[in-house]
């Protein structure tokens, strides 16, 4: 089992690539929702920017189900057992489906109330509803997709995944333009070819299982141990990634607080930081399943190494790209806006994020490494931890209420600078021993 020098590389590269361009694939769906919208008017856009809001918070939380199954069947793939491996996939999947479809219902049934908080016009919250309402029935589909996507990289497949988003952004493309458009739906058009393209990618993953299943004499039936040790699993991994959430939030309060030019600075400044972090998630992927590999076979040396390796690449990636938006600080807010002054607003904002960017490129990997290991309880109570310091950060800035450049510099100090030591320091204590390669498979 050879992992050192540049097979360990390639390994990497081959796994991070591929899975690099599935994740893109998914602010393309968001981008071209709102062109398509766009052309329709003001009110479609703005219902289209609430719907959104609501969906993308359900599917962020609900990412678990491809951080927990990744791992599960990661381990027994690295084990020699491709056909426990698949199964326990497959079990994932059948738990997302179920998972979804009490979502898509209880969401269904809330749309307008989840609408109703926004206190939009009624313009706008109709159409949101209508969004909404038709939206909420592709929520099975798109979980069943993190399960599935979560399968194939335990099995080292990411170039699957990438194919299989490439048609599914093709598809929703080409279908929202005809409903929208061609049959006149109008927004309606709109969520109902997104549905039906993430419906479409179900059946091409179901196809690919169904015939990873057959080669591997796996079972396709559900599992009740099974699905219970994805739920078990999935539930820590759901409270870390609700912290994340809680944080993220947070900081966009503050931002608000602060003043409309500089809620939309940070707009920006986060949308360079959730830029860097496509390449770092991948990087991070390409962590989860060789790490849940090589536990699954035994071998501690290779875990070590494939430890060290990707924290490197973490680490001068995030050199690299913080040298990049340190160089172009002053002209960014040019390219989004075309604004001076927003320019020179955020411009010491994005240094504090360029100076940052080593320590996110580090924590990104980290945070693969352990997802890999399945130390999901781990990750969460430390997702707790880290609010500690946070918190306090940002009600010191609430009561600041410093404004402008530098109340902006602080609040990217508060998250780039706070928030992210305080997950290098949870998460690089735990890789330091031994502990973290022995949570439960």
């Amino acid at each position: 089992m050879a992992t050192k020098g540049t097979t360990l590389n390639r390994d990497i590269l081959r796994l991070a690539v591929p899975a690099l361009g599935a994740l893109v694939a998914e602010p393309l769906f968001l981008i071209v929702d709102a062109a398509l919208v766009g052309h329709l008017g003001i009110t479609p856009l703005a219902a289209l920017g609430i719907a959104s809001a609501v969906l993308q918070t359900i599917v962020g939380l609900m990412i678990f189900l491809a951080y927990s199954t990744t791992p599960a069947v990661a381990r027994r793939f690295g084990a020699g057992d491709p056909a426990k491996a698949v199964s326990a996939g497959v079990d994932g999947m059948w738990l997302a489906l179920g998972l979804g479809f009490v979502l898509a219902l209880v969401g269904y049934l809330t749309t307008p109330w989840l609408v109703s908080l926004f206190g939009a016009t009624d313009a706008v919250a109709a159409d949101a509803e209508t969004y909404l309402g038709l939206s909420m029935w592709g929520l099975p589909a798109m979980l069943i997709v993190f399960a599935a996507t979560g399968l194939l990289r335990g099995v080292q497949n990411t170039v699957t995944p990438l194919w299989i988003a490439g048609f599914g952004f093709t598809a929703n493309a080409l279908m929202n333009a005809l409903f929208i458009y061609g049959f006149g739906w109008g927004i309606a058009g709109s969520a109902v070819g997104t549905v039906v393209a993430q419906w479409g990618m179900v059946a091409a993953y179901v196809a690919v299982v169904s015939r990873l299943a057959r080669q591997h004499a796996a079972s396709i039936r559900p599992h009740g141990v099974g699905m219970r040790t994805n739920a078990r699993s999935g539930g820590w991994m759901f409270l870390r990634t609700l912290t994340l959430r809680g944080a993220l939030l947070a900081t966009v309060g503050v931002a608000t607080g602060l003043g409309t030019e500089e809620l939309a600075g940070w707009q920006v400044v986060f949308t360079i930081f959730s830029t860097a972090a496509f390449a770092l998630d991948a990087l991070a992927i390409a962590a989860q399943a060789l790490i849940g590999k090589y536990l699954g076979a035994g071998s501690t040396p290779a875990v070590e190494r494939v430890l060290r390796r990707t924290l490197a690449w973490g680490a001068w990636f995030g050199v690299f790209v913080g040298g990049t938006v340190a160089a172009l600080s002053g002209v960014i807010g040019l390219i989004f806006t075309g604004d001076p002054a927003l320019a020179a607003l955020i411009q010491p904002a994005l240094l504090v994020l360029a100076v940052a960017q080593p320590v996110c490129g580090v924590v990104f990997v980290l945070d693969g490494v352990l997802i890999g290991a399945n130390d999901g309880k781990y990750l969460a109570l430390a997702g707790l931890m880290n609010l500690a310091p946070f918190v306090p950060m940002l009600i010191v800035l609430v009561f600041l209420d410093a404004g402008g450049a530098a109340g902006l510099a602080w609040l990217s100090a508060a998250f780039f600078g706070v928030y992210m030591l305080a997950r290098l320091v949870t998460l690089g204590l735990r890789v330091r021993g031994t502990r973290w390669m022995h949570a439960p498979a």
